[in-house]
């Protein structure tokens, strides 16, 4: 991967659900500043979003939104704006995404299947243009789900997979565990709570009120200490 692409290919693996690894650029040309500060920004502001520090997320993505522009490259920002749609999926936040709606003229195929895939309507000639890792969440069966995602290596790359079989109404119980465990062991609170809060009202559902007061208690552990921006 070359330095002179890092955004791109940054922004690709983390939806993608792959670790960035800038050490592999050494000793080839360094990349512009503004990639750097972007990739950085971009980082730091998906970060913060998923440990609920609103006013840090917001000023992140503003400054990665502000080196990109940079460029003019209105394909760049639509990538940016799709990486943060993915977080929000995995966080269960499923409103239209429109910052990334207003660029999708420029983004490229593969991103517009993307986007289509996280909001839930995706069809088959969209999933194959999907990532790997999502072509098999996608196409899992129901049964087979929980598995198939678990086996991804990234835990934002197994929330996104998880939060878009949601968008489809596809989320089997054993499904939402995987989620609840996967963001309770990155300690990512937004997505936490918001699983959480689908395994309550399953429990509520089928009448398991121990079950689900446990979970109204976890929650409000999450919710003791509210993150500092």
């Amino acid at each position: 991967m070359s330095c002179t692409s890092m955004l791109q290919a940054t922004l690709r693996i983390a939806v993608s659900g792959f670790l960035a690894v800038l050490a592999g650029c050494a000793g080839k040309p360094p990349a512009p500043d503004w990639q750097l500060n972007a990739y950085s920004a971009s980082d730091r502001a998906v970060q913060a979003y998923l440990d609920g520090r609103q006013r840090v997320e917001s000023a992140e993505f503003a400054r990665a939104r502000s080196e990109i522009a940079r460029t003019g490259d209105a394909a760049q920002l639509a990538r940016l704006e799709l990486l943060r749609c993915a977080a929000q999926v995995a966080s269960l936040d499923l409103a239209p995404c429109t910052r990334f709606d207003a660029l999708a003229q420029d983004a490229t195929p593969t991103e517009r299947a993307y986007a289509r895939y996280l909001a839930g309507r995706a069809d088959p000639a969209d999933i194959a243009l999907l990532p790997l890792a999502q072509q098999a969440a996608a196409r899992a069966g129901p049964e087979q789900a929980a598995a198939v995602i678990a086996g991804q290596s990234d835990p934002l790359a197994q929330l996104v997979a998880a939060g878009a079989r949601f968008t489809r109404g596809q989320a089997s119980p054993q499904l939402v565990q995987l989620a609840v465990d996967t963001a309770s062991r990155q300690g990512w609170r937004r997505p936490l709570l918001a699983w959480l809060g689908v395994q309550e009202k399953l429990a509520e559902g089928r009448g398991d009120e121990p079950q689900a007061a446990r979970l109204r208690r976890r929650m409000a552990i999450v919710n003791q200490e509210k993150p500092r921006d």
